[in-house]
């Protein structure tokens, strides 16, 4: 059994809704209508979310920063992306790490395949206070632009990755962060819709050998 006391953790969300419901609107005109039941018969167009988090139980601190494997994550996230260029509201980063580096807590950066990006960055950025849900229209808009959009999230005790992708990216994560197995931390995989409420966020603090069903431990042997 893995007696690490550092525990990584990969949140996964898939198929989340990307448009907007359209207002009602009683008195259409035929055409409208038509053009209606055209948009309704189109698949939704939908994204995914993860959330990247870590615990350091031995000293039971909170944050994907506080686990000694950290920069090895991020060195994981730049080998999943190797092709993607890093760009943060200043302009273009060096790399992801950098990026994380010279971040607030609630600020972004953003992966994209081209040299440049004409993406107001800044109007994705969140205070403390507020949620990523509170600007649906930006994500939105940067998602359907091909854009990586990852936040710098404030965690208990440190910080924590929130990613949005158009593409489903997981597989592309998953591989590099197994690698760290079993050596740097114990990683678990864990699906999004079967996470229930806080006691379940940490329940490596209560139930770590036997976790809650599709809450999947990672192994150097796992297959997706």
């Amino acid at each position: 059994m893995n007696t690490s006391t550092d525990i990584f953790k990969l949140f996964f969300h898939h198929d989340q809704r990307l448009d907007k419901l359209p207002e009602r609107t009683p008195n259409k005109k035929s055409d409208e209508m038509e053009s209606t039941l055209e948009d309704f018969m189109k698949p939704d167009p939908t994204y995914s979310k993860f959330y990247l988090t870590g615990t350091d139980l031995a000293q039971e601190r909170f944050g994907l920063n506080m686990i000694s494997g950290y920069e090895k994550v991020i060195a994981a996230l730049e080998k999943a992306f190797p092709d993607e260029n890093v760009f943060t509201a200043n302009g273009k980063a060096t790399s992801i790490s950098n990026a994380v580096s010279v971040l607030e807590l609630g600020e972004v950066f953003v992966l994209a395949g081209a040299e440049s990006t004409d993406l107001d960055i800044e109007s994705l950025h969140i205070d403390i206070n507020s949620n990523v849900g509170h600007l649906k229209e930006e994500l939105k808009e940067a998602l359907e632009d091909g854009h990586i959009v990852v936040y710098k999230e404030q965690a208990k005790d440190g910080f924590d990755l929130h990613i949005f992708s158009k593409e489903n990216i997981y597989t592309d994560m998953f591989y590099p962060f197994q690698e760290l197995v079993p050596d740097t931390f114990r990683f678990f995989s864990i699906n999004g819709k079967k996470f229930r409420s806080e006691r379940h966020f940490y329940f490596e603090t209560w139930t770590l050998d036997r976790p809650p069903h599709g809450f999947e431990e990672v192994h150097p042997e796992s297959v997706l």
